[in-house]
């Protein structure tokens, strides 16, 4: 959901520069920094961006400037006097701080701004249907940069869900690798539990004994896992914006991974379960560059 863009327009009298600038985000959000007078364009600004995405965190910019010879420049005289005063007062009390300029004074922001006085004499309206054509190009510009990451990003969601199916695969094998040993095991904790209780009732001994089997079967989580790899899969085949359901996915990645890792019985699963868990954690990380 990375991405820059810009684009300049002009008329007789201003030129213009629009900028928009994405880095990853949950959900959408705008932030909008316009010239003063210029706040009626922020809603159609708005409008044309969730018109285009659904994530990410954008920020728009828009710089205006007069163009040479297109008249003559506003000053907030009242402004100019005051901060002049307050230099100067400053200037006595510090004797050895550089007495101000009036470039430096000109250059603050409220004294001189073209953008301002254009806005005040009503050329919003009258440029406002180039100002947004600008804003358009813009906005396609980014579009098109954070297309070309999601396909780059893509592909490395694809190597990354290989690798978490491969592991399925290990994790599996594992499982049913020495069914003996599995059974070796159950009757070591049944025995264990009868020492422990010697008077136990048949049929709550068969009862525990199901439970220390069915805790100890990691059959359901591994086919969780494999269609969980299909439908990432088909998300990421998927034309539209499949960001949050991709990060809702990862979630039932992780829970099916952590209750693997609870549930192995051998060191090798254990080890294949935290390396599941690291790769998920990849996954999600890349997850959120998708929108």
């Amino acid at each position: 959901m990375t991405g820059y863009a810009r684009a300049e327009g002009s008329d007789q009298a201003l030129a213009w520069t629009w900028e928009a600038k994405s880095v990853n985000g949950r959900g959408l959000e705008i932030r909008c920094r316009l010239p003063a007078g210029y706040d009626a364009l922020e809603i159609p600004a708005r409008e044309a961006i969730q018109r285009r995405f659904r994530r990410g965190s954008i920020g728009l910019g828009l710089a205006i400037r007069r163009l040479n010879g297109a008249g003559a420049a506003a000053i907030d005289e009242n402004r100019l006097a005051q901060l002049a005063q307050i230099a100067a007062a400053w200037q006595r009390r510090l004797p050895d701080l550089r007495a101000a300029s009036i470039d430096g004074l000109l250059a603050l922001r409220g004294v001189l701004d073209a953008g301002e006085a254009e806005a005040g004499e009503g050329g919003i309206e009258a440029r406002s249907a180039p100002l947004l054509a600008s804003l358009d190009r813009a906005l396609d510009e980014l579009a098109a940069m954070r297309a070309a990451e999601g396909e780059r990003t893509g592909k490395a969601l694809a190597l990354r869900l290989d690798e978490i199916a491969a592991l399925v695969g290990q994790a599996e094998a594992l499982a049913v690798a020495d069914p003996a040993r599995g059974r070796e095991r159950l009757r070591e904790r049944v025995q264990a539990l009868l020492d422990a209780v010697p008077a136990l009732p048949e049929d709550r001994l068969m009862q525990e004994a199901a439970l220390i089997a069915a805790k100890g079967d990691v059959t359901e989580e591994i086919e969780r896992l494999r269609a969980h790899v299909a439908a990432a899969r088909e998300l990421l085949a998927d034309a539209e914006p499949v960001g949050r359901r991709l990060d809702f996915l990862c979630q039932e990645f992780n829970r099916e991974a952590n209750t693997l890792c609870a549930k192995a019985a051998e060191l090798a699963l254990t080890a294949v379960g935290l390396k599941l868990k690291a790769a998920i954690e990849q996954l999600r990380e890349q997850v959120q560059n998708v929108e």
